[in-house]
């Protein structure tokens, strides 16, 4: 089970109408997929940081060898 945490914020109350609204989904859900997605897109910037970074000892045409 997830362990969750009870919390109280003010938010602007037309932002919070516009996101429930995309959403179709209560207020929890709402604020909860929004914080998945500021989680998302800080890894995947982590994850772009690394290009040319990352060495490879087998290039992508012998990768793809295996496949046929």
């Amino acid at each position: 089970m997830v362990k969750t945490k009870k919390i109280t914020a003010e938010l602007p109350a037309v932002l919070l109408s516009k996101a429930t609204a995309y959403t179709g989904a209560s207020i929890t859900e709402t604020l909860r997929q929004g914080l998945e997605r500021l989680a998302t897109s800080k890894a995947y910037e982590d994850f772009l940081a690394l290009e040319g970074k990352v060495k490879f000892s087998i290039d992508y045409k012998t990768l793809r060898e295996d496949r046929t």
